[in-house]
């Protein structure tokens, strides 16, 4: 009896045991290290034979890959955003491109909010004081943060993250605004207004567009001119949206006050980066989605989509389905 051929799936970095159950009775799977980003020998050497991968934000998906994947017939990311694939010449191959939306957008707004709260209370700074000795005494004046309750918050993008955070900050009593290049009829109790608006009249800026031509670099010289000097920027989106030097510049001068960034450009961040010595800036380790009930979504979702190209059937989160 003839066995039924099972296509090659890439899996570019390992996770969890239990993630990728749903694949293994359906592919023959060649999976990378846990600890180690981009293509290794391993993953590289079988492209030509792959007909799935099941990639990381930290994989690009670009001419080289797809030339040398001639078989390739989806690419299912587990991340939101998908500025690592080359989505034009996926198209051109037919290639199909899914992605998983949805499903981490509670944990990557509880976590704005977490850098939103540890900065304005400077909750490192004293936890990290009374570690050292350097709480003494209670002090009437020692380590004075800022109120959150009528603050503005200003929403750099309105999809469903920033929506989540904008219930969030309506909880702490907060006046939110957001600014979007397309219209909306749901406000979520925010107040849409202009980009210069948003920008001069918010004590919080936080960022939530997608990556891409048109936003990279959108936080610039001409954004943090135009913010106020008590300002914070928080960035949970990507970190090429702001523009790095300009922000470095900005802290260092005290045109705005603080930034607080689990995304970085470049990502890691080194650690002798002159943003780590500056004492008013909050740097995570890109950690938005990081909670194991998220991530585990994640890598479901994700195995769907792959499957299900493979299968030759419209994927349940596509970018790009197949031509």
């Amino acid at each position: 009896m003839s066995s039924v051929r099972r296509p090659l799936a890439i899996v570019t970095r390992a996770l969890p045991d239990g993630w990728l159950d749903s694949l293994v009775p359906h592919c023959d799977l060649v999976i990378g290290p846990a600890d180690r980003p981009g293509w290794c020998d391993a993953t590289w050497s079988r492209l030509p034979e792959a007909e799935g991968i099941f990639a990381m934000l930290t994989e690009p998906i670009d001419a080289a890959v797809l030339a040398r994947a001639p078989k390739l017939r989806v690419v299912s990311n587990m991340a939101v955003g998908v500025d690592n694939i080359d989505l034009e010449a996926c198209r051109a191959r037919g290639i199909a491109i899914g992605h998983t939306p949805g499903v981490l957008t509670e944990a990557t707004a509880d976590l704005t909010l977490a850098l939103i709260l540890a900065w304005s209370r400077r909750v490192l700074e004293a936890a990290a004081d009374a570690r050292q000795g350097a709480w003494t005494t209670w002090s009437p004046t020692g380590w004075l943060g800022r109120d959150l309750g009528g603050a503005t918050l200003g929403l750099l993008g309105f999809g469903k993250i920033a929506r989540a955070v904008c219930r969030r900050a309506l909880g702490f009593g907060m006046r939110v605004r957001y600014h979007q290049r397309s219209s909306t009829d749901d406000h979520a109790g925010a107040t849409p207004v202009g980009l210069d608006e948003l920008l001069a009249d918010s004590d919080i800026v936080s960022v939530h567009v997608p990556l891409s031509a048109s936003t990279r670099g959108l936080v610039g010289p001409g954004a943090f001119a135009r913010m106020r000097a008590d300002a914070l920027l928080v960035n949970t989106a990507r970190g090429p949206i702001v523009d790095r030097t300009a922000l470095l510049d900005a802290l260092v001068h005290g045109r705005i006050a603080g930034a607080a960034l689990d995304v970085t450009d470049p990502e890691p961040l080194p650690p002798d980066d002159p943003l780590y010595r500056l004492p008013n800036v909050l740097v995570l380790p890109h950690i938005g989605s990081a909670t194991t009930g998220t991530r585990r979504a994640m890598a479901e979702l994700a195995c769907a989509n792959l499957l299900a190209g493979l299968r030759g059937l419209p994927l349940p989160h596509a970018i790009a389905p197949a031509r």
